[in-house]
């Protein structure tokens, strides 16, 4: 049986990655891509979406039409140097890609009902689609939903976007504190794990000449982009962390990571802003067990690599 997944995603190269694994792995089925503001303008993360599901022969699976911008309401800054222009690195995705039939919000709802007690929301963009849900439809929203899978937040290391904070989590802490406190059972991927999921030019290489998968074309360009943004940020690096994959790869592999469960709290203002904050303490305050969320701490990196190349190996993939 296949989880059924309803991903929300701003595609720059990582989330393109993550959609094109969730697309290639029989274990998931995809019942819906949320795209909104984060890597690029909400309106590029859109056609960035349907390139993908077009190019996957899976221009069935709804697009829904994602947040323009921040609770916050704070000037967004997009990140060119990492992503590129237009999020996929150095491809521009055709002109024939639009006119795309696109879904408000209230699919979500649609979703959550039709899918009911087997549904899991894999969240690899801002969050601030998650807390509209919230804010528009209540505490209940999505209580139908089994589990939250986030890649978000940082413990206990340095953050990517301020010295505090990581990006998800930065860029709408607002929405990223309501998500964290009225969501259930979350399973929350910061950068103490994903900055170890390595992909290195080798493994990409490889898949670039024999992954029998539509996507062949765009691994090896969309990667070296990427990779070279992070030689420049992070000198030495062996490879470049495919974030957004982690939480996906952790639903369907679930030895990948090792969890502590801790009660997730996200400073909204200030110079901490975005920073992600939990209880690390020997002995730690006493929270209820309900609102204690599960933080990956360790990552089987070995794993990962071998499971990312099998998903891009394949010939087939979940067309259900």
């Amino acid at each position: 049986m296949a989880y059924n997944v309803l991903m929300t995603s701003d595609p720059g190269i990582d989330d393109s990655f993550a959609i094109m694994y969730a697309l290639l792995n029989p274990k998931i089925n995809i019942v819906g891509i949320v795209s909104g503001y984060g890597n690029t303008p909400k309106e590029q993360s859109i056609k960035n979406t349907a390139y993908l599901l077009t190019l996957g022969g899976r221009a069935d699976i709804p697009i829904i039409a994602g947040s323009a911008g921040p609770l916050l309401g704070e000037p967004i800054t997009y990140y060119p140097e990492i992503h590129g222009k237009e999020g996929l690195g150095p491809i521009k995705p055709p002109d024939t890609i639009q006119n795309v039939k696109v879904y408000d919000i209230n699919k979500i709802s649609e979703l959550v009902s039709q899918y009911k007690g087997n549904l899991v929301i894999v969240s690899v963009g801002r969050l601030t689609d998650l807390a509209l849900m919230f804010i528009l439809y209540g505490n209940d929203a999505l209580k139908e939903v089994n589990g939250f899978y986030i890649m978000g937040g940082a413990f206990l290391v340095p953050g990517n976007i301020s010295a505090e904070a990581e990006a998800n989590f930065y860029v709408d802490p607002i929405a990223a504190h309501t998500v964290m406190e009225k969501a259930h059972n979350i399973y929350l991927y910061p950068l103490n794990v994903t900055n170890k999921a390595l992909i290195t030019p080798d493994i990409i290489d490889f898949l670039s000449q024999n992954s029998p998968t539509p996507f062949r074309p765009l691994l090896k360009p969309a990667f070296d982009y990427y990779y070279k943004a992070y030689q420049k940020n992070v000198p030495g690096i062996k490879g470049a962390p495919l974030h957004d994959v982690v939480p996906l790869m952790a639903l369907t592999e679930p030895d990948l990571v090792k969890y502590i469960p801790k009660r997730v709290r996200v400073e909204n203002f200030g110079n901490a802003k975005g920073k992600s904050i939990a209880d690390f303490r020997p002995k730690p305050d006493k929270e209820p067990t309900e609102s204690l969320d599960y933080i990956g701490m360790e990552i089987d990196t070995q794993k990962f690599s071998v499971n990312f190349m099998e998903i891009f190996l394949q010939g087939e993939f979940n067309k259900e």
